[in-house]
């Protein structure tokens, strides 16, 4: 009581205060704003503490960063004529001119073996390339389209189009940063952390988040750079870009559009709807205000701890507006039913009221909101554990201002005579408490029969999605990669690792074979480069190719086969073989050898690009298939066999969300019960107010299951947030409920009674809430138009389930007995 007591003195008695106040904690915040950063690496989308994201950058660091541009380069004249030549030339040295540019590989810069063909002595030399007097054009054209190399790799088979790979520089530093803060992240999750570690690595985190940035920003130069440089051959050939760096920098892109136009799209759709619902200018301005404020103190606070919005976390702008507005509508419909009532009563009663009555059920909506999207934390995927953080400190401070900042505001408006206009919405709550009066069979009936569809749907859920899918089809990021993967064979980069086995049975034989001879040592010690083992590679490389879902595929064997062609009159045996591996120019070994073969000669790399255009699909049953085939049929090790890459890493997302889903819906549905129960005083209460929640989850689930939608990063969070805003309407309606029903003990008539109090509050915050979403659609980012439409259709169908479903319960089971307390000033009892 002291608490109320205090509140009032503050904020209704001494509003001005409270907005000097508010105005010192607004400012405060708005300083961090422009330390506010966006974060969409590849970093950002894969699991927290993956164990195949360490053995992925181990893999990374051996055989080069996969970590590079594709430009794909269609003439509209002929490729290999001198004048096209000439300006892939020049486009290429242009590209290589520009800062952060490690390499640009081409046509014109590969080794031709058979163009014309070459012997082992020439070889040795030096290769011929494209643009060599001794060249044959014609020969070389036939090469680059039909050599297992560079077919589908730098030349598209039609020999209409060819990639340059843009190579982009190692940043050493921001390795070493990531590096140390990753160490010290795994020693603090098994507690070996010591004191001074503790102590280094909220350092080291900032430094390399700092850092990260700064990297993101070069990159994005550089890719506006390369962009400037197509755009002045565009006259010649058709272009696109490719690549996880071009993703990211058109990602951060979309984010930061999204960011302003659902800011201001939904802040003038709200805006609008006010004016329809109120009328009056100062019910229009005070809510947008009190969002307004939310917004800035939401975003100074991520800029202050440094927690940087993701693609997931790139709508939280818009939930904040649309939370902060479903609150300040419940105190404006209050404030209006009290004004009714008391037409002459000060402003300072009419405020004191309005917040008194509502203070617990705003209390307990804001709490149950939170712990919604709390339970995002419970997932293994970062970018949705930020998000639920983001979002549990954005609608505290939502409850916060709306019962600091609004009533204050309020204050210095006048009542004004009540408003007494077109009762529309009265005629539609009206309509629905007839109809729960009339009906209620058939709408448990239907309710039933809903549900039962919406679990059937479930059962089709799934979570194999394509990437390029997230995008527009007009898009860049959308039509390189549909480019890359019909023209130039496939995408999305696997590695298939297979380690030799730690003894090596063939060894005594060679060592027979080589005794001392040390030009034939590499032979001797590698585990995979000699005659033996040419077989299994072929066999292993041939089985990887024929999958429909693979398309390039290179490795030893692709060397190999090419190299055939020198050995002329020559018996190819490990003697040979290992005078070949010595004497190949660097250019062919970095081509053909290193990316595939580890220094040692013990580690074979296998690298494969996979469809991601391929409406078939299913990167699970891909691994699986090739591990299965690798360690049973082949009778490998398991040990011994490594997939990676980002197919493997971002299945590893995929399948984690199904975990993630059951993990947040079971714990959001837990705690929310037992805040019900904790809130009404009755588990009976409780138990009944928590089936119409149940209900728009399972039809919203079902319908992206029955649709063939896959769960993704951001539909994932679907269900926690119908979750934490439909319970709001619950609680209001179940309070208010209960007031009406301790009037007379009446059931039946207190639904009527709260349908048109209650009912009016949970129509206009229900449509805010579901225009806002809608306004998502208005987003380059599929993920995010799905995430409105379906988060909308999730809150029509709670408002619809909370006005049908809840009070037939209600009045069919009597939670409340048949009479009510006489002296009951508790709405609780």
């Amino acid at each position: 009581m002291k608490l109320v007591v205090w509140y009032e003195k503050l904020v209704i008695e001494r509003p001005k205060l409270t907005l000097t106040l508010l105005g010192l904690l607004l400012l405060i915040f708005a300083a961090f704003i422009p330390r506010f950063e966006l974060d969409v690496s590849a970093d950002s989308l894969v699991l927290e503490n993956d164990a195949d994201l360490e053995y992925y950058r181990s893999i990374r660091a051996r055989y080069g960063s996969d970590d590079s541009l594709i430009l794909t380069y269609t003439p509209n004249a002929e490729l290999f004529s001198k004048d096209e030549l000439a300006r892939l030339r020049n486009m290429r040295d242009r590209l290589r001119g520009i800062d952060h540019v490690e390499s640009v590989v081409t046509i014109l810069d590969v080794p031709l073996l058979e163009s014309p063909p070459i012997s082992l002595s020439e070889f040795s030399e030096s290769a011929p390339m494209l643009e060599q007097p001794t060249t044959d054009p014609a020969l070389a054209k036939r090469e680059l389209r039909q050599s297992p190399l560079y077919r589908n790799h730098l030349m598209s088979p039609d020999g209409k189009t060819c990639a340059l790979q843009i190579v982009l520089q190692r940043d050493e530093t921001y390795l070493n940063l990531r590096k140390q803060r990753d160490r010290l992240r795994e020693r603090k999750l098994t507690g070996a952390l010591t004191e001074s570690e503790k102590a280094q690595l909220p350092r080291i985190e900032g430094e390399f988040e700092r850092y990260s940035q700064k990297v993101t920003e070069k990159e994005a130069e550089l890719i506006n750079a390369v962009r400037a440089t197509m755009d002045e051959y565009r006259p010649y050939a058709q272009m696109h870009l490719g690549g996880v760096p071009m993703i990211v920098s058109d990602m951060m892109s979309f984010i930061r559009h999204d960011l302003v136009l659902f800011g201001f799209a939904v802040l003038a759709i709200l805006a609008l709807m006010l004016v329809i619902v109120f009328g009056k200018l100062h019910w229009v301005l005070l809510p947008l205000l009190t969002a307004a404020a939310t917004g800035i103190v939401t975003t100074g606070f991520l800029g202050m701890v440094g927690w940087p919005v993701t693609v997931v976390s790139s709508n939280f702008l818009a939930l904040v507006l649309i939370f902060s507005l479903s609150l300040t509508i419940h105190l404006i419909v209050r404030y209006r039913e009290q004004h009714l009532l008391e037409p002459e009563a000060l402003q300072s009663r009419l405020v004191s009221i309005t917040v008194r009555s509502k203070a617990m059920p705003c209390l307990f909506n804001a709490l149950t909101t939170m712990v919604a999207f709390g339970s995002l934390v419970v997932s293994d995927i970062r970018p949705v554990i930020d998000f639920g953080w983001i979002m549990f400190f954005a609608v505290g401070a939502s409850m916060l201002l709306s019962f600091t900042l609004f009533p204050a505001t309020l204050m210095f408006v006048q009542p004004g005579q009540p408003q007494q206009g077109r009762d529309i919405m009265g005629s539609i709550t009206a309509f629905f408490a007839r109809l729960v009066e009339q009906h209620s069979g058939k709408l448990l009936l239907i309710a039933a029969l809903l549900a039962t569809l919406g679990t059937l749907g479930m059962s089709r859920l799934t979570v194999e999605n394509r990437f390029i899918d997230y995008f527009h089809s007009s898009t860049e990021i959308f039509q390189g990669m549909k480019l890359i993967d019909e023209k130039l064979g496939g995408t999305t980069p696997l590695d298939v690792i297979i380690d030799a086995p730690e003894e090596n049975p063939f060894e005594a034989g060679w060592e027979d074979e080589f005794e001392d001879d040390e030009e034939g040592g590499f032979a001797n010690r590698s585990y995979w480069f000699n005659t033996r083992m040419q077989d299994d590679i072929a066999s292993i490389h041939n089985f990887i190719d024929a999958l429909p879902e693979t398309g390039k595929v290179l490795s030893l064997h692709t060397a190999m086969t090419m190299l055939d062609t020198l050995k002329g009159d020559e018996v190819v045996d490990n003697l040979f073989l290992s005078v070949l591996y010595k004497r190949m120019p660097p250019e062919v070994m970095s081509q053909m050898i290193t990316p595939y073969l580890s220094a040692d000669g013990q580690q074979l790399r296998i690298a494969v690009r996979v469809y991601e255009s391929d409406v078939g699909l299913n990167r699970k049953e891909l691994l699986e298939k090739i591990r299965n085939h690798l360690t049973d049929q082949r009778a490998e090790n398991g040990e011994q066999v490594h997939l990676s890459g980002m197919v493997v890493l971002y299945n590893n997302l995929l399948q984690s969300l199904f975990r993630s889903q059951i993990q947040t819906l079971g714990f959001v549905f837990m705690v929310i019960l037992i805040t019900f129960a904790l809130l009404f005083r009755s588990f009976k209460v409780a138990t009944i107010a928590i089936i119409p929640n149940i209900i728009p989850v399972v039809l919203v689930l079902g319908l992206l299951g029955g649709l063939g939608i896959p769960l993704d990063i951001m539909t994932i969070t679907i269900a926690a947030i119908t979750v934490g805003i439909a319970v709001d309407d619950t609680i209001h309606y179940v309070y208010r409920y209960h007031e009406e029903w301790q009037k007379d003990g009446d059931y039946h008539a207190a639904v009527f009674r709260a349908h048109n109090s209650i009912g009016r509050a949970m129509y206009y915050t229900s449509i805010t809430i579901t225009i806002g979403f809608i306004a998502m659609v208005l987003s380059d980012f599929v993920p995010t138009i799905y995430f409105g439409l379906f988060t909308a259709f999730a809150m029509m169908t709670a408002l619809l389930t909370n006005i049908t479903v809840l009070p037939i319960l209600l009045r069919n089971f009597k939670p409340y007995g048949n009479q009510p307390a006489v002296s009951a000033t508790d709405p609780q009892h």
